[in-house]
């Protein structure tokens, strides 16, 4: 069967385009996923992405190769295989990033994506409570909740120290004012999750032009003699079918799985597709390459007052707290764990924030084992943990071979430059500079992780390399640019070299954004539809 438009992915993006494609009743629309439905109380409780952690019905579990910054091992990875992708099992935090990420991205080569520029795509995505200002808009689909008033107690002691140290404080992250401590905007709306499935692709599904398939793996992009994509091979049910794309293959299967398909296909480095017996279709070397992610590490403290572990450990907490949700949708299950955080400076910076922090009022471990849970640590605690906002690392998503079946090899190849080092060890002073303000001095009873001893640079790195893990932000595996010899797509998302087929996801940025990267990626596909329609 034809259609106009063939969409990989039904993630972050790929959700948005289908409903946006879709608005001309004479488009035919074919959207694919290889995940199942979201139609789950889970997917609605912003808490509920705690249940999907591990979850292999709705999460690709990846992990990297073994890292060699990272004492050699390997770092769970996980991604979205659901409908609604890796922003149905987030911790929905709302953030653009500065302006300075975004005039990168045009200053690259990358006309109509600095910052002037994409500001009126991430107001056209949001139905927000402080209505149309200069930064927001009440008429978007993606419902937004400032957690400002509604986090726990214990997160205005973190302000207060941000203000002790006479360092900045933020009103609105996605306002006037990036940098500061601040309270996080969440993609939550009246205690459900607002991911880009629920708030566009929902209501677009009752469209007749609009076809959706679930658990459908590609296999390849066809692509035909003259250099142009015409459609896709799947696979369902054991069954290999040909799909007809008359005007465009659109791919948006994220950072891992879009440059794995383009490869699948033969688009990529010659090299790489020739050691698995791939007929090059066009010879693009930065196809997988360019990867980059926010590397986090967490400091874990006991508490001598009460924070949300003493509501969520014991079962009559978690029993409470559901009942608050399901009856009015509120308390800490219609919450981001994620409460408190902002955007620093330290000597590395130069002119702009390089430092993001997160101040959690429940401390957890990630399990060892894929069937523990998440669950708060058995005492007061809180956790404070850091990312730097724009690594100079870049890794490889590579092939392990011809079989469209198989996981990818994920290389991100943390810490692998000076800066990056330095600017972690920076980012451990910062938070001990934090702990020692009397506002939290004063709720501390120790540090538990890692500990006291851990004081000086080099013990400080180990102590990222050993415990550090990524923040989920993976991006820039098909990074656009003019050149086709160092990017994949151009300022269109439009693949060098072939016809009819556009990259639209987070692997298109030129260079990860400073903070949580779902906004900019619902913001790349607002833009990309618009680009495509002409509108």
């Amino acid at each position: 069967m034809s259609y106009d438009y063939i969409i990989i992915g039904a993630g972050s993006a790929g959700s948005i385009l289908a409903a946006r494609l879709s608005e001309d009743p004479a488009t035919r629309v074919l959207l694919l996923e290889a995940g199942g439905s979201d139609r789950s109380f889970w997917f609605d409780m912003p808490a509920g992405y705690a249940r999907n952690y591990f979850n292999p019905e709705t999460n690709w579990m990846y992990s990297t190769e073994p890292e060699p910054g990272m004492a050699g091992r390997k770092i769970y990875t996980p991604r979205g295989k659901v409908l609604g992708g890796s922003g149905s099992i987030n911790a929905m935090i709302w953030v653009r990033g500065q302006r300075r990420d975004f005039d990168d991205w045009r200053d690259a080569g990358n006309p109509g994506w600095g910052y002037d520029d994409v500001l009126p795509w991430f107001r056209k995505l949001e139905n927000h409570p402080l209505g149309d200002t200069e930064w927001h808009s009440s008429r978007g689909k993606v419902g937004i909740t400032p957690m400002k008033g509604q986090t726990h107690p214990i997160c205005d002691r973190f302000i207060e120290a941000a203000r002790e140290l006479q360092l900045p404080v933020s009103d609105d992250f996605n306002g006037a004012e990036f940098e500061g401590a601040g309270i996080y905007e969440t993609n939550i709306g009246r205690g459900r999750r607002q991911s880009s499935s629920k708030t566009y692709l929902k209501p677009a599904l009752k469209r007749p032009n609009l076809t959706m398939r679930l658990k459908v793996d590609v296999t390849r992009i066809v692509i035909d003699d003259s250099g142009r994509a015409t459609g896709v091979e799947i696979r369902a049910n054991g069954v290999t079918e040909t799909l007809s794309a008359a005007r465009e293959v659109i791919l948006s299967a994220g950072a891992v799985g879009s440059p794995k398909l383009l490869m699948l296909s033969g688009i990529g480095d010659p090299a790489e597709l020739a050691q698995h017996g791939i007929q090059v279709k066009a010879a693009l070397p930065a196809v997988g390459g360019g990867l980059q992610d926010h590397l986090c590490a967490s400091y874990y403290y006991r508490a001598n007052v009460p924070t949300l572990n003493d509501e969520l450990r014991p079962w009559w907490g978690k029993l409470w707290a559901g009942m608050r949700y399901v009856l009015n949708r509120k308390g800490p299950l219609a919450l981001s764990v994620n409460q408190a955080g902002g955007f620093f400076r330290t000597a590395s910076a130069g002119d702009a924030p390089n430092i993001q922090l997160y101040f959690n009022p429940m401390s957890y471990r990630i399990p060892a084992s894929t069937k523990a849970k998440l669950e708060p640590e058995p005492y007061p605690g809180f956790l404070l943990a850091f990312n730097s906002c724009r690594p100079d690392s870049r890794g490889r998503i590579s092939l392990a071979s011809a079989d469209p079946l198989a996981a990818p090899l994920i290389r991100p190849n943390y810490l692998s430059t000076g800066r990056d080092c330095q600017e972690v060890i920076e980012a451990s002073r910062l938070i001990r500079r934090f702990m020692q303000a009397p506002a939290l001095r004063a709720i501390t009873a120790e540090e538990v992780t890692p500990g006291p001893g851990c004081d000086s640079d080099e013990a400080m790195l180990a102590h990222l390399r050993q415990e550090g893990g990524s923040i989920y932000h993976l991006c820039g595996s098909c990074a656009m640019g003019p050149d086709p010899a160092t990017s994949v797509v151009d300022a269109e998302l439009r693949v060098h070299g072939i016809r009819g087929l556009r990259v639209v996801d987070a692997s298109v940025f030129p260079n990860i954004t400073s903070g949580n990267i779902n906004a900019p990626v619902m913001m790349v596909a607002e833009k990309a539809a618009a680009m495509i329609t002409g509108r």
